[in-house]
């Protein structure tokens, strides 16, 4: 009631009037960001073999917890996969963890950031064919969506009634799936909840509403 405009994505139930729904939330993944970053590192990538998984890996947070057998259990799943894997960790899935999936993912068809240099981030976006990411994630999980590519959320201990729902539904509406250790293709209308909010804002600036 304080405000002319509210954003807020589909799992956390506010509605009104002046209310604007999406489904994940906003972020900086954009086609023309995707394309300059996988130009910048295709060739440092081009020796992976395909398909190519990009795999973004969060860790232990206020609502998950990242145990050593999540990261076990995890490492083994990617390492049975026939693919290549290009996988970037964060600062909260803790050394132990990292060691554990740096130690089991090794070879020719593995790159694992180390964290120097240009962060390669959204090349693997535009780079992957799947995208696998950790549920503790509601922004990584937001941007993977916005690729259009077949979406795995692999799982973690812990949670909360909000991220729970929105892995829920976000699955019931067919956009992502558990990560189980295989992979299978499907395809879904991208996110472009950024876009979409910006104009409207301009739009409702412009007219005054």
């Amino acid at each position: 009631q304080h405000f002319d405009l509210v954003v807020v994505p589909q799992h956390d139930r506010l509605r009104g009037e002046n209310v604007l729904v999406t489904k994940g939330v906003l972020h900086r993944v954009t086609p023309e960001k995707l394309a300059q970053e996988k130009e910048k590192f295709a060739q440092r990538l081009a020796h992976l073999p395909q398909p190519r998984v990009a795999v973004l890996i969060g860790g232990s947070s206020g609502a998950h917890q990242m145990t050593l057998e999540n990261t076990q259990k995890l490492a083994a799943e990617l390492r049975g996969l026939s693919a290549g894997l290009m996988v970037t960790a964060s600062r909260r899935t803790g050394e132990d963890n990292a060691r554990v999936l740096r130690e089991a993912l090794q070879g020719k068809n593995v790159f694992f950031w180390d964290g120097t240099g240009d962060n390669p981030y959204f090349a693997f976006l535009a780079l992957a064919d799947f995208i696998i990411v950790t549920e503790d994630s509601v922004s990584m999980t937001s941007e993977a969506l916005a690729t259009g590519k077949p979406v795995y959320v692999a799982a973690l201990d812990g949670g909360t009634r909000r991220i729970n729902l929105f892995h829920q539904m976000l699955q019931e509406q067919g956009y992502t799936r558990p990560f189980t250790g295989t992979l299978e293709a499907w395809s879904y209308m991208p996110f472009n909840d950024t876009l979409k909010i910006a104009s409207e804002i301009r739009k409702r600036i412009q007219t005054g509403e």
